[in-house]
């Protein structure tokens, strides 16, 4: 398959006793098993990376970014990440609270007045840290299907007041994109700053993340774009972006290349704490809530043992380890990043397509690198 753009299997410098043998097994032989899955289904464009130790250590890109044009995925080719936004939004936030700007125990209605549920005082009651940890106790997903049929926040939200809970804040845990958006009015309201303007300036450009961006305008802007591809009868067709979800930017509307989200997985590992601190990484990846409909998904209930969300991140325990992780997907777009700090593995993911291919290539991943337990070593070793 043409496209490749860089391969590197098991760099030197990573210490042996790193590695346990499941570790390297899954890293030597994921190319080739993401080859025969994207070859497969005909997914026209897809990208990975793995780190390790704080390294890239192996990087492809396959397909093209539109189909019909000889345009080859780079490492610099951008896709959109859909819900993966959520971990880059909730990490701003907690920059914002590690610098007093506000805080996760604050009422949601200091920053969102006009916000309003059919429960009387549940609004009133809502906290930030229940819109990042999706324990609103509103029904999953909710008018996220006006969202998907154009309609603007402005008509959205007054609606509402017709939509009583399902239990009390922080009571249960329901999947949100309009609810988690709300970040972005609180973030903009504590700093007197732009929500897009303090993402480049506190989290992409510190870690490097050249590609990187939010919103519509930012993903027409990059010339090495990958265009959306959706299925029909006759195979993958291709579509052109939808503005629907880059107007919850915080939920859904960060743009990034398959080497811009290793820099940031790598950060999620320890690399980069003067931008990410471990006190920071720590609180976002706390278990605040199970999520055992995850426990449900099909790819992954073969090898998931327990689920839960943090603030803008999942928990998956699977081969008795957590994996701390996060997929994404939009009209003709999937992504998916997870890792372990423990074994200071990181893997990343971006598909120009809408298949649940990229759930079983991750599922499969991480069960195969916990199917042995870890070496001394880990992470640490590369500090």
């Amino acid at each position: 398959m043409k496209g490749a753009f860089c391969g590197v299997v098991l760099a030197a410098s990573v210490s042996v006793n790193a590695v346990s043998a499941s570790d390297e097994t899954a890293i030597a032989g994921f190319d080739k098993k993401f080859q025969a899955a994207i070859s497969e289904h005909n997914v026209p464009g897809a990208a990975f990376a793995i780190i390790k130790d704080g390294k890239v250590i192996s990087a492809k890109g396959y397909g093209t970014r539109a189909l019909g044009a000889d345009l080859p995925v780079t490492g610099d080719t951008v896709f959109r990440l859909a819900s993966v936004s959520k971990t880059f939004s909730a990490e701003l936030a907690a920059m914002m609270v590690a610098e007093g700007k506000f805080n996760f125990d604050d009422r949601l209605s200091k920053y969102v007045p006009d916000f309003r549920l059919k429960t009387p005082g549940h609004a009133g009651k809502l906290k930030i840290n229940h819109i990042l940890s999706h324990t609103t106790g509103l029904t999953p997903n909710a008018y996220d299907n006006m969202l998907e049929d154009g309609w603007a926040l402005t008509k959205i939200i007054p609606r509402f007041k017709r939509l009583k809970p399902m239990c009390g804040p922080g009571s249960c845990y329901g999947y949100q994109n309009i609810a988690y958006s709300f970040i972005e009015p609180v973030i903009e309201k504590a700093t007197g700053e732009r929500f897009e303007k303090l993402m480049q300036a506190r989290i992409f450009q510190p870690l490097g993340m050249k590609d990187s961006s939010v919103g519509l305008e930012g993903y027409l802007s990059s010339a090495n774009r990958a265009e959306p591809h959706v299925l029909t009868r006759n195979g993958w067709y291709r579509t052109s972006v939808k503005a629907n979800y880059y107007t919850v930017a915080p939920a859904a509307g960060v743009n990034a290349s398959i080497m811009d989200l290793a820099k940031w997985v790598r950060a999620q590992m320890g690399h980069n704490e003067e931008v990410l601190s471990a006190e920071l990484l720590q609180t976002v990846t706390a278990k605040r809530v199970q999520t055992k409909r995850e426990m449900r998904k099909r790819m992954w209930r073969p090898h998931l043992k327990d689920a839960y969300y943090g603030y803008g991140w999942r928990i998956y325990e699977i081969g008795g380890e957590d994996i701390v992780m996060h997929g994404g997907g939009v009209s003709g777009f999937r992504s998916l990043v997870g890792y372990n700090k423990e074994r200071g593995i990181g893997h990343v993911m971006l598909m120009n397509a809408e298949t649940r291919t990229i759930d079983k290539l991750g599922a499969e991943f991480w069960a195969a690198v916990t199917a042995e337990p870890a070496q001394a070593g880990g992470a640490d070793s590369a500090r």
